[in-house]
């Protein structure tokens, strides 16, 4: 879009747009939105400030925690009507790099953009996903599923489907199982079990 009227008139519909921030300042730059719009009267414009979050289940020293995670770190998700003014109030607070786009123009995402990233907001509200330091050769122990209390090490780590291969010894012989991040933890060489 070069046509300055063109790209006029687009802005006054909302669209989505990415904003880059300091990497972990995501959450203070959806504050400073949120509380500035407010405060200099340009909230109507402000449809939605989404942080790209998901749930995580993070396994470290044998011990399960939940955290949140950015899947897109250092952006956040804008939904507004983007005219000069909002996007000079944005573009000039602190930790805000700049937005998506040419040079001083934000470029607004593609439906198929937006659909991905809001998509899979929603696929993992309620789906947690694990995020491990499981390496190859790591010593595990199984505490869920048929192989329950079975010892074995790590031979494979696939993080995009969330499983690992582990050997583990049944009837005197190594043999490799799939099994998911969840059912597995890291096994402490202390433990006398």
């Amino acid at each position: 879009m070069h046509d300055p009227q063109a790209l006029e008139e687009e802005r006054k519909k909302p669209n989505w747009y990415a904003i880059r921030t300091f990497t972990g300042h995501e959450a203070k730059v959806k504050n400073l939105i949120e509380v500035e719009s407010k405060r200099i009267g340009i909230d109507d414009r402000i449809l939605e400030v989404i942080i790209p979050e998901e749930t995580v289940f993070e396994v470290r020293g044998g011990k399960r925690r939940t955290k949140t995670r950015n899947f897109l770190p250092g952006y956040i998700i804008l939904h507004a009507v983007l005219d000069l003014k909002v996007q000079d109030v944005i573009q000039n607070l602190p930790s805000v790099v700049s937005f998506v786009g040419r040079r001083n123009d934000a470029t607004p995402l593609r439906k198929d953009e937006v659909s991905r990233i809001i998509g899979r907001l929603e696929e993992r509200k309620d789906i947690a996903t694990i995020d491990t330091q499981f390496q190859i050769g790591d010593p595990v122990k199984v505490i869920d599923g048929p192989f329950n209390t079975f010892s074995g090490s790590v031979k494979e780590v696939n993080n995009e489907k969330q499983k690992l291969k582990v050997e583990v010894g049944i009837l005197g012989r190594k043999t490799p199982v799939e099994l998911d991040f969840s059912q597995v933890e890291i096994e402490n060489p202390t433990d006398n079990n």
